[in-house]
């Protein structure tokens, strides 16, 4: 069986999904992988067949999207070229992680595939959400178009929807609590975050930041460059985790049984609707840092309610079941 397994770029949470999903996929044939989007800061062990421009969403400085930076990174003809070059004919089984230039080249050849990621859980109408309409449902449907959808989430909104991939590395790890705070704020530029970080002196930062590429100290601070292995030995030993609102991130601090605190992306609808999720189950969530932050983070501090989740690894589970319903027999 010849598959493709195709990934968004953007951000970390679907390379760090595919570490654990290639290697299984791998089991019932030929795998390619392709990737698109230019925003990750991990990357895949094994070599791709495919690295495409695809469409991405530039981080902020300032808690949001650089929408300037967005528009100059785009290549609209590049993106319609590849969607009309890729040879997608040759394939089995084509699975999709949230990635546009093959969901839509699929749709263009009249091909299935099957999308495997934490945003196709929001096809379901009973995936948290705020209450009002946002235009970014149609992203949601018609960003990376599938034909069967396997979703993620925090809990099982749906029968299509299972719980979080939690990575093989992380489920091993040994956790502890030597009293620091991981910090994973890629919307914000380390040093807007410094301002405030540093009048909490009770207790020691880690923040990895995509905005430096050098490891630097201020005070009780330490600001280190995104490195998965690094930000994987913060998080084990840490006594919890603030960051945005993603996915992948908040569900391996919630698995280690550490706190979490989200402050989800300005303008970005996804991550508020994972905020809210997270929020149902305990996770105390803050639209912004503004005047109030140090306030936020010192009576997170002196919270000790403890979140108990159930994410079972049922990947490989779900990952056979993929290959036999929808796999192609030659």
């Amino acid at each position: 069986m010849k598959i493709l397994f195709a990934i968004q770029g953007t951000g970390n949470g679907h390379i760090s999904r595919a570490r654990e999903i290639v290697p299984l996929l791998q089991q019932y044939g030929e795998l390619d992988l392709l990737v698109s989007g230019t925003q990750a800061d991990v990357s895949l062990s094994q070599s791709l067949t495919y690295r495409l421009h695809g469409f991405s969403f530039i981080f902020g400085k300032k808690g949001g999207v650089d929408y300037w930076k967005t528009y100059k990174t785009m290549n609209l003809r590049q993106l319609l070229r590849d969607v009309r070059s890729l040879p997608l004919k040759q394939y089995d089984l084509i699975v999709n992680d949230f990635e546009p230039v093959s969901a839509w080249s699929c749709k263009l050849q009249k091909l299935e595939s099957v999308a495997l990621s934490h945003q196709c859980s929001f096809i379901s109408p009973n995936t948290p959400r705020p209450k009002n309409w946002n235009y970014a449902e149609l992203l949601f449907k018609h960003y990376a178009p599938t034909t069967h959808h396997v979703g993620f989430h925090f809990e099982r909104y749906a029968g299509f929807i299972h719980t979080p991939v939690i990575r093989s590395e992380i489920r091993q790890m040994e956790t502890q609590n030597l009293g620091h705070y991981t910090v994973y704020l890629p919307a914000y530029d380390d040093q807007l975050l410094l301002q405030y970080f540093r009048q909490v002196k009770e207790v020691s930062w880690h923040i990895f930041s995509k905005h430096t590429t050098k490891e630097y100290f201020e005070g009780n601070v330490q600001v280190k460059p995104i490195q998965n292995k690094a930000f994987n030995q913060s998080l084990a030993s840490s006594a919890g985790l603030l960051t945005g609102g993603g996915f992948e991130g908040p569900a391996e601090a919630l698995f280690m049984g550490k706190k979490v605190m989200m402050i989800p992306m300005k303008g970005q609808y996804e991550q508020q609707c994972n905020a809210i999720a997270a929020a149902k189950l305990g996770v105390p969530v803050i639209g912004k840092i503004d005047g109030n932050f140090v306030e936020h983070l010192k009576k997170w501090l002196s919270s000790n309610s403890k979140i108990e989740v159930d994410f079972p690894d049922k990947t490989a589970q779900i990952v056979s079941e993929i290959v036999s319903r929808y796999g192609k027999a030659r």
